[in-house]
């Protein structure tokens, strides 16, 4: 492991990795630069309850989560480039239609094909990464690196955008929409690369791929876990930001800005020296240390003084670093369950964890409703309990032998007993 973020390996990289990499640096940055503040808009603009606003992000991200599901299949069945074209294109007529509306019907709508994109673009480039890297520890460098850039992106886009995204300055929404166009273009570039890999495309059907999804008794307990995972985690991103401007804590502004640019800092800082120091651990286990921290930063979330403004900023510290551990190493694990035949179709049903994101909204709404922050972070204190508890539990199930599904689909196939869609 020592060798895994040595500058050699770095610099070998191939074409489409260093797309995905830079890409979604930009990308994400001029993301950022308006989506945080998205939940503020409604608010202040359009009067929306908090249990609205978690209403209409929840629906658009369920919906982002049976197209990132399918997805993940079609880039199986018919090659990464269609699908993550699709996603640029898409992505730059969301923003640009951002930019353009007024009405609080036209804002919900954007709000809804602003979450497509990344449904798209997510399990295809991550599947891309594995057909372009055949060796695990390039891969597992790819994955870490690209959530790195991500929080890069996502660091430096609150800065560049605070003052315009608080006001909803179209001019914002275009970046965001012309970083999408950027990155179909260097996708276009790719298509004819030698180095795409197409010995891990699957023909099967849908109907036929998901019989396979389902015997694997791990990946399903593991997709549950990360679902409440990511539920917990999302709650920073709307329900906290909801408590504290219901709470009317001093300079609301800048403790939003000042939390969300922490936390992406962070992340860039402290990844890869933790990466480093926890060179030797088990990736199950490097994923339990984050578990730790994220237990931990829910009881300062909910014990914290309102107006405790270090508060506020030490509990999002110490989210920061489980994240940074956390996230990174899911991904990794993932890639180490899915074969190499189904790695789309592995990477789409992880999109099923965005429905922890999209639950979180809603739910966190009407907690804060109905029993304020406080008691909203204790639950997802024990609920992190709960998610340790089961990949504790993972760890006794034993995984499928694909290849003999495989052959026992063929012949079901044939009998037909088995639907295909």
């Amino acid at each position: 492991m020592s060798d895994l973020v040595s500058w050699s390996r770095i610099k070998n990289l191939p074409g489409p990795a260093w797309v995905l990499l830079l890409g979604n640096f930009f990308v994400r940055g001029s993301y950022f630069m308006v989506w945080p503040f998205i939940s503020v808009l409604l608010y202040q603009k359009f009067k929306l309850s908090a249990t609205e606003i978690g209403l209409w992000l929840t629906s658009a991200a369920l919906l982002a989560v049976v197209l990132g599901f399918y997805a993940g299949y079609l880039s199986d069945r018919f090659g990464r480039y269609p699908l993550l074209l699709a996603a640029a294109v898409l992505g730059t007529f969301a923003f640009s239609c951002f930019a353009l509306v007024q009405s609080k019907e036209g804002f919900i709508c954007c709000i809804f094909l602003s979450t497509l994109p990344r449904a798209l673009w997510d399990a295809p480039s991550k599947a891309w990464l594995g057909d372009s890297l055949p060796d695990p520890k390039d891969r597992e460098l790819a994955l870490q690196g690209l959530y790195f850039m991500v929080n890069a992106g996502a660091a430096i886009g609150p800065l560049l955008g605070l003052s315009a995204g608080m006001t909803g300055n179209p001019l914002t929404f275009f970046i965001t929409a012309f970083s999408y166009f950027a990155l179909g273009v260097a996708v276009l570039f790719f298509r004819q690369k030698p180095k795409q890999s197409l010995q891990s495309y699957n023909p099967m059907r849908f109907g036929q791929t998901l019989f396979l999804l389902k015997k694997d008794q791990l990946f399903l307990l593991v997709i549950v876990a990360n679902i409440l995972v990511t539920f917990i985690y999302a709650h920073c991103d709307s329900s906290l930001i909801q408590y504290l401007t219901r709470a009317e804590v001093p300079e609301l502004v800048a403790l939003i800005s000042a939390m969300i640019i922490l936390n992406s800092t962070v992340i860039v800082l402290f990844q890869f020296p933790l990466l480093r120091l926890m060179a030797g651990w088990p990736v199950v286990s490097r994923i339990y240390a984050g578990l730790l921290l994220l237990a931990v930063s829910q009881l300062g979330f909910a014990l914290n003084p309102p107006e405790w403004f270090w508060g506020w900023i030490a509990a999002v510290f110490v989210l920061s670093l489980g994240e940074a551990i956390l996230f990174a190493n899911m991904n990794v694990h993932l890639d180490q369950l899915a074969p190499a035949s189904l790695r789309g179709s592995y990477f789409g049903a992880a999109s099923l964890y965005a429905i922890g994101y999209s639950l979180s909204p809603v739910l966190g709404g009407v907690i804060l409703d109905l029993w304020g922050g406080p008691a909203l972070f204790a639950i997802s204190f024990s609920l992190c309990l709960a998610v340790f508890i089961s990949y504790r539990y993972s760890g006794k199930l034993k995984r499928p032998d694909f290849i003999q599904l495989e052959l026992e689909w063929q012949e079901q196939a044939k009998q037909g007993t088995i639907a295909g869609s």
